[in-house]
C-alpha cells in the first residue's frame, strides 16, 4: 500500500464519495436547477475507468466508500460497481433518494452494503411533490422503513429552509421515538441553481432552540471525523443529529475526497476548481502526483473561500451528495 493522502494541515484522507452519476429520477429544488447542463456521455466515466481511478484511491488507504449520485441506482452498472467494491475490505455505504432501493435490496444483502442515507425533506405528501416535482413520497416513506425493518443502518437526510420545511423538525425527531434510526437535519448550503440566500438558512443554534420547546434531549458522543453533530431524546429508539456546513464547520478533522461521475476530483465540497483525473487516465499518465499535490493545497477551511455563498460551484447533483 502507498503513502496514505495528508495536507498541509496534517489531515489524513480516508474516506472518499463516489458520484456514480449526474442524472437522478427525482428533481429537487435544492439540488438541481431547472435547466441542468448534462455532461456528455463521452466525457463520463465508464465501468472500467471509474473503478480504475477508485482503485488508485484504495492503494492509498482508503477505508470507506460512499456511493452517491445524482441518484446512484439510476446507473445501469450499479451492480458490477458494487460487486466489486465489495470485495475490497473497505466499508460501503450509500445515499440515494430512496425511491428504486426496494428493487435492489436482495443485491445490498448479498453485498454486505448496510449503510444507507436516504434523502427525505418533508413529511408531508404535498409538500413532497413540491420539493421533488415527483409525487413518489409513500414510496419513499415506505421504503425507509423497509430498510429498518431489513436491519439497515439507516440515516434520514433533510435540508432544512426557511419557510419551506424548517416547521417540520419535532415531526422528524418524533420519527425517532419508534424508529431506531437516525435523522439528520442539514443546514442549507449554496449551490449554483439552487437559488439560497442566507434568510433561508436555518442554523444548528435555531434548530435546536426550537427543537427544545417540545422535546428534552441531551448530547452523544460524536466521532472523530464527524460532520454530524449528534443527539437523543431519552426513551426514543432513533436518534437526530444537525450537519452544521454553514455556521459550525468542521473543516479542522475532514478526511474527505469526492470523485464526480465524469472522473473529476474535488478536495473541497465548496471547492470551485475540478481536477480532471479522467483525461489523464485516458491519456496513460499517472495519476499519483496529481492527486497528492490536489490534496496537499486543500485549505483548512472551506475551500479557503470567506464568503462561499458568494461563490460559483457546481450544483449539488453534479457534485454528489
Amino acid at each position: 500500500m502507498k503513502q496514505p493522502l495528508i495536507d498541509s494541515h496534517g489531515r489524513v484522507h480516508d474516506y472518499l464519495r463516489v458520484s456514480l452519476v449526474e442524472k437522478c429520477n427525482l428533481r429537487c429544488r435544492y439540488c438541481m436547477p431547472e435547466n441542468p447542463e448534462w455532461t456528455p456521455g463521452d466525457q463520463l466515466c465508464t465501468t472500467k475507468e471509474l473503478l480504475a481511478i477508485i482503485e488508485e484511491f484504495i492503494s492509498y488507504g482508503i477505508r470507506k466508500i460512499r456511493l452517491t449520485g445524482g441518484e446512484p441506482l439510476v446507473r445501469k452498472d450499479f451492480d458490477v460497481i458494487l460487486e466489486h467494491l465489495s470485495g475490497r475490505g473497505i466499508e460501503l455505504s450509500m445515499t440515494t433518494n430512496g425511491v428504486l432501493i426496494d428493487q435492489h435490496i436482495t443485491l445490498l444483502h448479498k453485498h454486505g452494503l448496510k449503510k444507507i442515507n436516504v434523502s427525505l425533506d418533508t413529511l408531508i405528501p404535498a409538500r413532497f411533490a413540491l420539493i421533488t416535482r415527483r409525487n413518489v413520497f409513500e414510496k419513499v416513506v415506505q421504503n425507509i422503513r423497509m430498510l429498518v425493518n431489513e436491519g439497515f443502518k439507516v440515516k434520514v437526510n433533510s435540508v432544512i429552509m426557511r419557510g419551506i420545511n424548517d416547521d417540520e423538525l419535532c415531526g422528524f425527531v418524533e420519527w425517532t421515538r419508534d424508529l431506531p434510526m437516525t435523522v439528520r437535519f442539514i443546514e442549507f448550503m449554496p449551490f449554483n441553481g439552487n437559488r439560497w440566500d442566507d434568510e433561508k438558512m436555518v442554523s444548528i443554534s435555531e434548530m435546536k432552540e426550537r427543537i427544545s420547546e417540545k422535546y428534552r434531549f441531551v448530547k452523544l458522543e460524536d466521532g472523530p471525523n464527524d460532520t454530524t453533530k449528534h443527539y437523543r431524546v431519552p426513551g426514543f429508539s432513533g436518534k437526530f443529529g444537525i450537519i452544521s456546513s454553514m455556521t459550525e464547520h468542521f473543516c479542522g478533522s475532514c478526511n474527505r475526497i469526492r470523485l464526480l461521475a465524469n472522473g473529476a476530483m474535488k478536495n473541497c465540497l465548496f471547492s470551485t476548481e475540478d481536477t480532471d483525473l479522467l483525461s489523464l487516465l485516458r491519456k496513460g499518465e499517472p495519476l499519483e502526483p496529481v492527486i497528492r499535490r490536489v490534496i496537499w493545497e486543500k485549505k483548512p477551511s472551506h475551500a479557503g473561500r470567506f464568503n462561499i455563498a458568494k461563490q460559483k460551484n457546481r450544483s449539488m447533483v453534479m457534485i454528489g451528495g
